[in-house]
């Protein structure tokens, strides 16, 4: 028997479709509420309900996208014609949104705000037209006992995607520029990110045949019938056994309680140390950066850990040091008045914590499918992670606003806690045996 081997470089290149993703969403989490609070005048109930909007249109998108995709054959494949698509009309969309806020801020007019609101709306379903086809196009290509290894590396790509943004901020807006300033000019910052995302797209598309890769794979999953946990029902479909069920179910329960925890700081961060620190967007962008480059170091080594102690207590250890980190920045953001070394090293280990969990929490779930059905699967998952997402910035901006700004960081530690509660309950999706030992092929999968 040949060993299953990893192939790292169609993972990296592969990974560049998410690295453009997450650059857009590091933006969007960052610029989109101060606008909305700083140019429209929103307060934070109503930002947070506009912040939901794209968690809300991601739940009917995904799922939909993800499946329609699993159905969708083209000579470019199942998932590239969406990932162009998609990323066409995003790029388009999203330079229309600081050319609308400035005119807004040298002269209000309602019509500029719903032209604003249009516009962004229009991009959020733009988005939500490929990015579950981006992410099912790792399992597409990658035998399940690889998958956390390979979900590492997709992971690092998307952090990069994350720096790269986080860098040109910090640079481009430092606290000390922006502070005195009536109004902020953001444009140069959209055009950046979207130079960033055809770039990326465009070394995909030339680097990588899904049609030949996923044809390989298939064939390589039929091959090993023990990987897969569905049984065939008869119709050509899969039905889960009832154990696998109760583990889906209660796996899908621990991202929707840790994505709102989580996502509930990174909505409302860089409005939270503006309020309790006087801190600008460079410092909050640092800190972020700061996260995202403990990450960074963490993907490959969690992999691989992962492979050897499990993926559920991989996740678990995760969850519990995220909580930890939580809890210290409640001290440390209300004890000190500026950011200081100590803060740089908790959001470390905030990149270290996420990570733990990220990198094994979507191939858990698709463990649990067929290679037909992984954009179906990964649709769940981001049906659990949106919805969560949908509830915690209006959540969490209402506590904010009723209670303190000071109570963001406890509500994070509490949800993220609970996630590692009804971790406890899942049984099935861990790595396989095989991982483990190393069994080692698809080196003639290089092209």
């Amino acid at each position: 028997m040949n060993e299953l081997k990893l192939n790292n470089r169609r993972t990296i290149l592969v990974g560049l479709a998410f690295l453009s993703i997450c650059s857009f969403w590091q933006m969007y989490d960052s610029i989109v509420p101060l606008v909305l609070r700083e140019t429209f005048g929103m307060d934070e109930s109503l930002t947070g309900v506009i912040m939901a909007a794209d968690n809300i249109l991601a739940l009917f998108l995904l799922p939909f996208f993800g499946g329609l995709s699993d159905r969708t054959r083209t000579k470019l494949g199942r998932r590239t014609p969406y990932i162009i698509a998609g990323t066409a009309g995003a790029v388009i969309l999203m330079n229309l949104l600081p050319i609308l806020d400035n005119s807004y801020s040298r002269e209000a007019a309602p019509f500029k705000l719903a032209a604003f609101i249009i516009v962004l709306g229009l991009l959020l379903i733009s988005m939500g037209t490929y990015r579950s086809p981006a992410v099912a196009l790792m399992p597409d290509v990658t035998a399940k006992p690889l998958r956390s290894r390979a979900n590492a590396i997709i992971n690092l790509m998307g952090a990069v995607g994350g720096v790269l943004y986080l860098a040109v901020a910090a640079v481009l807006y430092p606290t000390s520029r922006v502070a005195d300033l009536e109004h902020v000019n953001y444009q140069p910052l959209f055009l950046v990110v979207s130079a960033i995302m055809i770039i990326a797209v465009a070394v995909l598309l030339l680097t990588i045949r899904e049609p030949e890769l996923a044809a390989r794979n298939q064939q390589l999953e039929k091959e090993h019938p023990e990987w897969n946990l569905a049984r065939d029902d008869g119709s050509g479909g899969e039905t889960l056994p009832a154990p696998v069920k109760r583990s889906l179910g209660f796996l899908l329960a621990s991202i929707a309680l840790w994505y709102i925890g989580y996502n509930g700081v990174t909505t409302w961060f860089t409005t939270y140390v503006s309020q309790i620190m006087g801190e600008g967007l460079g410092g909050a962008s640092t800190c972020l950066l700061v996260a995202t480059a403990g990450a960074i170091l963490s993907y490959i080594p969690i992999g691989i850990a992962a492979s050897r102690a499990g993926r559920k207590k991989t996740i678990q250890a995760g969850t519990i040091l995220l909580t930890l980190c939580f809890a210290a920045g409640y001290l440390l953001t209300t004890l000190f008045s500026s950011i200081n070394a100590v803060m740089y090293v908790a959001f470390a280990l905030v990149g270290l914590a996420w990570a733990a969990i990220n990198v094994n929490s979507l191939p858990m779930v698709v463990e649990m499918c067929k290679g037909s059905d992984v954009g179906k699967f990964t649709g769940y998952y981001y049906t659990a992670s949106m919805l969560a997402q949908v509830i915690t910035p209006v959540l969490a901006g209402s506590l904010m606003k009723s209670i303190s700004y000071q109570i963001l960081f406890p509500y994070a530690a509490f949800f993220v806690l609970m996630s590692f509660v009804t971790m406890c309950f899942v049984r099935h999706g861990d790595s396989r045996a095989q991982a483990k030992t190393g069994l080692d092929a698809f080196e003639d999968m290089d092209d």
